[in-house]
């Protein structure tokens, strides 16, 4: 199997896995949202930008840096493993004893007993971690996603049953724990790695070396994209927070679904032909196409669906979720540019220069939304695009720097999307506008009516409307529509 059918086989089966985790996730976090309040779901939020900041640490970024390794053996994850098991226990101590100004700080008693409770996760990530890193480099993306969607499905039915019993905020927490636990004990069984403590310092520090520029960026990511929350949690409120991550999470599902499972794939490809510039090119600028063709109309239907679909979906307590989701939707399209960038900096090492874009990004991101503050949450989410913005224009600038490329490349990359999606945006926008009061009054009706209309125009645009670069993209999907339909045809009535 060359290079390229790897790619796709492991995007194929991450995608297949994101959608199963996402749909998973929707449908247990509606029924969650209906049992809990916004301000359960803010408190853990607020424990998460802490365990989530220092929980990059424990990786130490060396999960990448086994993945992108020319050559390791065994000793190589047991030494890492090693490692991040030792700093995992380290910090658990530290929130342990850390917990009780937790709770001081944030003026509530029981951030002291969660976040105790949560820092077990530390002790657990490390086998988790050096698994996923073995099936990564053998690019078993299949293997992942099966084991993904169970561990979902566990966590999903324990949270819901902890919640039905009156658990509260600790159905989130507890249900998290048991489906890690699921997660390492199928990750254990369906690897042939056998953990063992391996103190051998010389492979530590050479695989931490790189480890340590991809955990400061991580950490710096980490920051920018919690930092607004733990500002939101302590000037605003559990309340207002949940409401702000309910829209933040709801907007990042169309690319967390199809366009973050291209990313492990493309950074093993890339970290494969390193050397090879006009590759690494050449696999940037077709990612950005193809996430323009399979990304961007679900965000552009997502400014007209966002507040009917928040209204039906997860009712009354939850509406002023709505706008902000409508607002956010705008970022999707820079997602698309900038998200890439990421696989090709890991690739080429050029991770201090995407240090120095983290810092700048967090305090334009910081600025932007305690600006927005003081319009509520429409006013932070407007900051939260304008943040998304400058990252897209900063990181592409060090991947421009980076390969031998041009601004008319990016150019290229994004029409053949664009060709396709501003029909869709005038489609819809009229659409809505002949629907008349139906999004208020039948919201249920809105929605089938504008996502039937999207769809049916979009897939006969993508099938029909001749555009060059999409020319192997159509022809693969008239095969798989054709062999489905003659599949059909063939069934005895």
């Amino acid at each position: 199997m060359d290079l390229g059918q790897s790619i796709r086989k492991g995007v194929k089966w991450l995608i297949i896995g994101n959608t199963g985790q996402r749909i998973l996730e929707f449908g247990f976090g509606v029924v969650l949202a209906r049992l809990l309040v916004p301000a359960d779901f803010g408190l853990i939020v607020t424990i998460q930008v802490f365990t989530g900041f220092v929980g990059i640490m424990t990786s130490g970024g060396m999960g990448q840096a086994l993945i992108r390794a020319k050559h390791v053996d065994k000793d190589d994850f047991n030494a890492v493993f090693t490692l991040q098991l030792g700093l995992g226990i380290l910090i658990y101590l530290g929130f342990f004893l850390a917990a009780p100004w937790f709770a001081e700080f944030f003026g509530n008693p029981i951030y002291e007993n969660l976040t105790r409770v949560m820092a077990l996760t530390f002790i657990m990530r490390p086998f988790a971690y050096t698994h996923g890193s073995w099936l990564s480099r053998e690019m078993d993306f299949k293997t992942r996603t099966l084991i993904g969607v169970v561990t979902g499905i566990f966590t999903g039915i324990s949270s819901i049953l902890m919640a039905w019993y009156g658990w509260g905020v600790w159905s989130l927490l507890l249900s998290g724990i048991l489906g890690g636990l699921l997660r390492n004990f199928l990750l254990n069984r369906a690897t042939p790695l056998k953990l063992r403590l391996n103190f051998n310092m010389s492979v530590m520090r050479r695989h931490g070396a790189y480890g340590s520029k991809i955990m400061a960026n991580n950490i710096l990511a980490h920051v920018r994209r919690e930092g607004v929350k733990l500002l939101l949690s302590k000037l605003s409120g559990p309340a207002f927070l949940g409401l702000f991550n309910k829209a933040d999470s709801l907007h990042r599902l169309p690319y967390w679904t199809l366009g973050q499972p291209v990313a492990q794939p493309l950074f093993r490809a890339m970290a494969k032909v390193q050397d090879d510039l006009d590759q690494t090119k050449y696999m940037y600028y077709r990612v950005v196409t193809l996430l323009m063709v399979y990304v961007l109309p679900f965000y552009i239907g997502l400014w007209w669906a966002a507040q009917p679909f928040v209204d039906l979906v997860y009712g009354d307590k939850w509406t002023a979720a709505g706008r902000p989701l409508a607002i956010m939707a705008l970022s999707g399209f820079f997602y698309i540019i900038s998200r890439p960038c990421g696989a090709v900096l890991m690739a080429q090492n050029r991770l201090v220069q995407e240090m120095v874009a983290q810092v700048a990004i967090l305090f334009f991101t910081l600025a932007a939304c305690l600006l927005g503050l003081e319009w509520g949450l429409e006013g932070v989410s407007w900051g939260f695009v304008a943040s998304q913005v400058f990252a897209a224009i900063w990181l592409y600038a060090l991947v421009y720097r980076t390969l031998p490329t041009r601004l008319p490349d990016l150019g290229r990359a994004i029409i053949p999307g664009l060709l396709l999606n501003t029909p869709l945006l005038l489609v819809l926008a009229t659409t809505d506008y002949l629907s008349g009061q139906l999004r208020t009054s039948s919201p249920f009706l809105y929605l089938l009516l504008m996502v039937g209309v999207g769809a049916l125009f979009y897939l006969t645009a993508f099938l029909f409307v001749p555009i060059p670069a999409l020319k192997t993209e159509v022809a693969r999907w008239s095969q798989v529509i054709s062999g489905g339909l003659g599949r059909i045809s063939r069934k005895p009535v």
